[in-house]
């Protein structure tokens, strides 16, 4: 087989299996409505939750002035400013742990950080739908490791007591899982890693913003745990923060071990020092409670009509609203059928998720309004008929309201 082969036959198995990926290219800024290629859809597959993505342009305007765009190097030679550092600063306050780490993204944070604190005969215990960086941090690491079903703890804590003597043990999960939309035990998580001498690291990527009361402090405190029952924590800045960039919080030891040890940290160019700065502002806006308000009830309100009518609901009362079509054809058939409607909401297939699981991934923002979610209730009803299988008996007919 020559290399041309291996991709060509790549390329066609998957669009033979429908699971070709195509991006949307948009024009204009962020929002919940989008124009793409001339069409203006309604936006429900982003996770700008509270519809900060489209703010801080005016701050990030005058921060541009201020240290025009490229940082210039890593942080560690010379591209860590004085905007890095007070975000760092207000994220940790934030957040409530001694200090923060900036990352450039995410995915960079994830590695950096498993990456660093395991490594050979250790163990690293995660959740069978933990985000990807996650599971991709793991295997670098080198480290020996064990995925348990979801959520389950049982399961967890048998492993944990079985390698409690073979070295040391990171337990990593997400908090709100990006594809099922439902929330991580971090409190269980928690016991168990103080009962098994085991470091708890929580990615707190959808969390953030949304969890943790009034101000949207995170998964600590929504958990009301302390910083040292969850010394790892890790957020981004580009879901309901609207912007770009990822940190890890926790104590001094965590964050100079990261600074000295997390190759994705010291081996890239640091931010661009304009974002860093305009990232405060919406900060600011973030712990108003304003929006997550909205949110909330944009999310009761579409779990209420969507049960009313048996849609195929997961588990989930995160803005993660997603509805379990299972064949990948139809997912991708329904999607389709609300693009014509006016809808954009992604057809999630393997192997994002598990094969026979595929989904449409509806996303909630308090950018949106009742009417823009009554639309696309109608959509669905039209879409997934009740002789689909996918209804629930009995469910309520067409056109009932909440």
């Amino acid at each position: 087989m020559t290399w041309t082969q291996r991709l060509q036959g790549a390329l066609t198995q998957r669009r033979s299996d429908n699971l070709w990926r195509q991006r949307q290219t948009i024009q204009g800024s962020q929002s919940a409505l989008l124009h793409i290629n001339g069409e203006q859809l309604i936006n429900f597959c982003s996770n700008d939750y509270l519809g900060l993505a489209s703010e801080a342009g005016a701050e990030l305007q005058r921060a541009a002035q201020r240290w025009g765009l490229g940082s210039g190097a890593s942080h560690l030679v010379c591209g860590h400013s004085q905007a890095h550092h007070a975000l760092e600063r207000a994220l940790a306050l934030h957040t409530g742990y001694p200090r923060a780490l900036l990352f450039s993204t995410g995915y960079m944070a994830n590695l950096g950080c498993i990456q660093a604190l395991a490594g050979r005969g250790d163990h690293i215990f995660q959740d069978k739908l933990n985000h990807a960086s996650l599971i991709d941090g793991a295997l670098l690491s080198r480290a020996n490791v064990h995925r348990y079903p979801h959520l389950d703890y049982q399961h967890l804590e048998r492993n944990l007591q079985k390698h409690q003597q073979d070295g040391l043990s990171l337990v990593v999960s997400d908090s709100i899982f990006s594809m099922d939309g439902d929330i991580a035990g971090v409190d269980q998580l928690a016991t168990l890693c103080s009962q098994n001498n085991a470091l708890l690291m929580i990615d707190d990527a959808h969390g953030l913003g949304i969890l943790g009361g009034d101000c949207g402090a995170g998964a600590r405190a929504e958990f009301n745990l302390s910083p040292s029952q969850l010394p790892v924590y890790v957020g981004t800045l580009g879901k309901a923060l609207g912007g770009f960039g990822a940190f890890v919080a926790g104590d001094d030891d965590v964050i100079d071990y990261l600074i000295q040890f997390a190759r994705p940290y010291i081996y890239t160019t640091a931010i661009p020092p304009a974002v860093a700065e305009a990232m405060q502002a919406n900060l600011i806006r973030l712990r108003q409670n304003t929006r997550r308000q909205i949110l909330n009830t944009h999310i009761q309100y579409f779990r209420t009509r969507a049960s009313l009518m048996g849609l195929p609901l997961m588990s989930s009362t995160s803005p993660i609203q997603p509805l379990l079509i299972g064949d990948e054809a139809l997912a991708l058939s329904i999607s389709q059928g609300l693009r014509q409607r006016g809808l954009l909401v992604t057809a999630i297939r393997p192997p994002t998720v598990p094969a026979g699981t595929s989904r449409l991934r509806i996303t909630l923002t308090a950018g949106h309004t009742q009417t823009q979610i009554d639309h696309l209730i109608a959509a669905l009803d039209e879409l997934i008929t009740p002789d689909s299988g996918l209804r629930k008996p009995g469910s309520a007919p067409s056109g009932t309201s909440a």
